[in-house]
Order: structure tokens, then sequence, then C-alpha cells
């Protein structure tokens, strides 16, 4: 138990520090009592003022301020368990700050997850954004993955006993069907036009 607390601490410290520069943010999924679910995107002020600016460029309060980031975040946040079933975001709350966090309640996460897709596009106007995903529920290890323009800013995971893993999508080998069968039709024509002109002769 003492094991799991240091490691906690430690991955916390880690995303925390993470989370402090313009261009890094959180992405935390995280499993409460009685399967209730609660998801945080925390980032740097900066990085929220920039969003807000490119989409809203007026705002005059501080309570404005943060109805458009909730907002911003729930038009970027898209949540698939299982394939096919679609989470809602609610209750927003921001808390201002070097470091800012928004915080909503998940509801419709089923107690099984099979799979999970997770896409956080809120700071695709930051210049080499990157967010650090985090899943935590109940009997699972607790890790981390990153969110980035290479995979445009999705991921989608895979419950694998007792851990999350990243599905790979497998590339097509040279050899697959669809491509053997344009080959073999490529090979055809070529053949055909060959006897055609032999013919001729």
């Amino acid at each position: 138990m003492f094991n799991k607390i240091i490691v906690f601490v430690f991955l916390f410290i880690n995303i925390s520090a993470f989370a402090h520069q313009p261009e890094t943010s959180t992405t935390m999924l995280v499993e409460k009592e009685n399967n209730t679910w609660i998801l945080q995107i925390s980032a740097s002020l900066t990085a929220f003022q920039q969003e807000i600016k490119t989409l809203f460029p007026e705002y005059n309060t501080p309570e404005e301020f943060k109805q458009m980031v909730i907002e911003h975040v729930k038009n970027n946040i898209e949540i698939i368990i299982n394939n096919n079933q679609n989470i809602e975001l609610s209750s927003g709350i921001v808390k201002l700050g070097h470091e800012t966090k928004v915080v909503f309640e998940v509801l419709g996460v089923p107690s099984e997850i099979k799979n999970v897709s997770v896409k956080n596009s809120t700071f695709k106007d930051v210049f080499n954004n990157k967010s650090a995903l985090v899943l935590l529920k109940n009997g699972f290890k607790k890790e981390h993955f990153v969110l980035n323009n290479k995979n445009n800013h999705t991921l989608k995971l895979v419950a694998n006993q007792n851990n999350f893993v990243v599905k790979t999508i497998k590339e097509a080998n040279f050899f697959s069907t669809k491509r053997l069968f344009v080959l073999l039709g490529i090979l055809s024509v070529a053949l055909l036009f060959k006897l055609l002109i032999f013919r001729k002769l």
C-alpha cells in the first residue's frame, strides 16, 4: 500500500510540473466512489487564455471567462467507452490559478470498461501542445499516456487484465487481400494488352 502511495505521489508531482508549461496539460479521467467519475483538465492559465482569446476576443469578468472555458473544453473533449457509448460531461467547475483546472462530473460510465477512446483538442491552437492522459480506475495500475499532434490528440486504450494499453493500428501488409487483388488486376490487364499486340503482329 505504501509503495502505491509513493508511486501515485511521484506521478502527481511529475504531472503537475508538466502542466505548468503553456504547451503542456493533463487530462485525467478518475473513478471515485460508487462508480462515479470525474474528468479534470489542468493547464497553465496562459494556455487557457490563448485559446479563449482566439475564439472569444472579449470578456469582461472572471465568471465570463470561466463559462467560456467550460464551453470550449466541452466542445473539444470526446470520450467513447466500449466502442459505442458516448459519455456526457456535467457540472463543469473552473479553478483559476497559475495552474488552472477544469473539473466535470462524468455521466454514463459503465462498471466494466473494455476500451475507452479519449480525444482532447482543447489546446489545439497552442504551438507544440501535448497532454498527459491519465486514466485512474479502481483495481487498475496507474499509468499515463500522451495526446499530441502525432496521434491527433486521440488515443484508444484497451483493458488488458488490470492495465490499460494503447490499441495500435497494424499497418496493412503489402500483400494484403485488397492489394493482392489490385496487383492481379494490373498484371491481367498488362497480359491482355501484350496478347493483343502479339496478335496484331
